[in-house]
């Protein structure tokens, strides 16, 4: 499952560059596919919306860091556990209970976003 940041965040940005997919954003600033990742091109979201990888996408939340499900691998295939939740001084990056992704499909995004 992907990760999520929950609004209890201090906004502290502890976890942003701890991201190796460049998946977490302050709040309010829009996010595209391209940012830390090697994806040119089109990229077909996970809502099945096709993108350009340089295209900005609207912001998740407007006033605590956020992370973009589509970019998000729970850090597998990069750390044993998500850098963002072991950095996290108040512990509100959790597993977000609506998005259950199996290691296959986790790994099967990292490569499609680090080719």
């Amino acid at each position: 499952m992907a990760i999520m940041i929950t609004d209890e965040c201090i906004n502290c940005g502890a976890c942003e560059p701890e991201c190796p997919n460049n998946a977490i954003y302050e709040g309010g600033v829009e996010w595209s596919i391209s940012d830390g990742t090697s994806v040119e091109g089109t990229y077909v979201l996970e809502n099945g919306e096709e993108v350009d990888a340089d295209a900005e996408q609207a912001p998740i939340s407007e006033d605590f860091y956020y992370i973009t499900p589509d970019k998000c691998t729970e850090c597998t295939g990069f750390h044993e556990e998500p850098q963002c939740a072991a950095v996290c001084p108040v512990d509100c990056c959790v597993p977000d209970p609506d998005r259950e992704e199996d290691e296959a499909t986790l790994l099967e995004r990292k490569e499609k976003l680090h080719l």
